[in-house]
């Protein structure tokens, strides 16, 4: 059978599940928090990030034909295995990590430092995040541009729209895209907020004036000021010790490596055709939890990345249970949601080109939004 264009809005109905349902379909057991035993997850990180760091050191006694092959490895697995850390800081900032707050905050702060990602800053907004999925008006990353916005509020025959018709069938184009936000939209996203919400559009997460804190995080978004600017210090330090060059080889590509990674699944999980955005007037907290898709990289990846990417949904609704039992709740929601459990099971290249060319825009009124496009039909095999 081939391809069929499909329309993911025809008698979609809004879930009506509570959380208290969803809760209970769960095993109690899922939502208790060990602090040793998450501990043991940045252990077994540490280890394979000192152990790709011997690697690379003895990549100078390969036969130089050889050598680019094994920094590239090194690259991509070490920004894997990083990656892998910047999510248990991730579950620090949730409280996901232990039952105490202050091992949540100084490990969290000390894992995100070391990965120039100011915890507190971070910490805050992605809370907003959390608060607000999928909210049109309130959410804090990748808010859908609306269709005026991009300038293509008018008919058809206008300049921005023809233009954007002929890119939208450019492959190169969709590619350049896919590269350049998964490089390089974290720092900005950091920097001036991009994909973030209208009102907050060009704000700082380095500034602790910034309209996207309130007064009393002030002196929070200080500290983690200070963790970046120590870990800035010894990368200046280890650069007039060993070379910049080394500096960039052995830190600075896998950094952008680690951006790759937090950026297109983050990208994914809240980017898709059939999923919905809602306005206020349909948006509730749970509706929006379940505006997330899981997506299955292979058992390595899901491993080394401690199932960010596959267990997603658990973690939207139940922010709290740390991530080594999101996997079996995941089993249970997913009996319980039916069609409103999403997950794409595509590989994880064509999941991002295929998104970034359908995921244009929403219209600008109504209060159940999904993606469009100009030009290319949603298909499924």
């Amino acid at each position: 059978m081939g391809a069929v264009a499909v329309d993911p809005e025809k008698d979609f109905v809004p879930p009506s599940f509570t959380v208290k349902e969803l809760r209970d379909c769960i095993p109690k057991h899922c939502f208790e928090r060990n602090t040793l035993r998450s501990f043991s997850y940045i252990a077994y990180d540490l280890c394979g990030v000192a152990a790709l760091v011997f690697c690379a050191s003895r990549i100078h006694a390969l036969p130089v034909y050889l050598q680019a092959v094994a920094w590239v490895a090194y690259w991509v697995c070490q920004g894997v295995v990083c990656t892998g850390l910047w999510v248990i800081a991730h579950e620090c900032g949730h409280g996901a990590f232990s039952p105490s707050r202050t091992v949540n905050n100084i490990t969290g702060w000390i894992l995100h430092s070391a990965l120039l990602v100011p915890y507190y800053a971070w910490r805050h907004t992605h809370s907003q995040h959390h608060k607000n999925t999928a909210n049109m008006n309130r959410d804090e990353v990748f808010v859908p541009r609306t269709k005026s916005f991009r300038g293509l509020a008018d008919k058809p025959s206008t300049e921005a729209w023809r233009l954007d018709t002929v890119f939208e069938e450019s492959p190169l184009y969709h590619v350049a895209k896919v590269v350049a936000q998964s490089l390089f939209g974290w720092p900005l996203y950091l920097y001036r907020n991009a994909s973030g919400p209208k009102y907050a559009r060009g704000a700082s997460h380095f500034n602790p004036k910034s309209v996207l804190f309130r007064s009393d995080q002030m002196w929070q978004i200080v500290v983690s000021d200070i963790g970046l600017a120590i870990t800035a210090a010894v990368l200046v330090y280890a650069s007039f010790v060993w070379s910049a060059g080394a500096v960039v080889r052995f830190y600075g590509v896998p950094y952008l490596m680690v951006n790759f990674w937090l950026v297109s699944i983050t990208y994914l999980q809240h980017s898709s055709p059939r999923v919905p955005h809602y306005n206020d007037d349909e948006w509730t907290f749970l509706r929006g939890a379940l505006c997330t898709i899981d997506h299955d990289y292979g058992w390595l990846l899901n491993t080394c990345l401690h199932h960010i990417n596959d267990s997603h949904v658990a973690h939207h609704v139940f922010s709290l249970m740390p991530h080594y039992h999101a996997v079996e709740a995941t089993k249970h929601l997913k009996k319980k949601l039916g069609k409103y459990y999403y997950h794409n099971d595509t590989n994880f290249l064509v999941a991002l080109y295929r998104t970034m060319r359908y995921c244009q825009f929403v219209d600008d009124t109504g209060s159940v939004l999904f993606y469009r496009n100009t030009s290319t039909p949603l298909k499924v095999e």
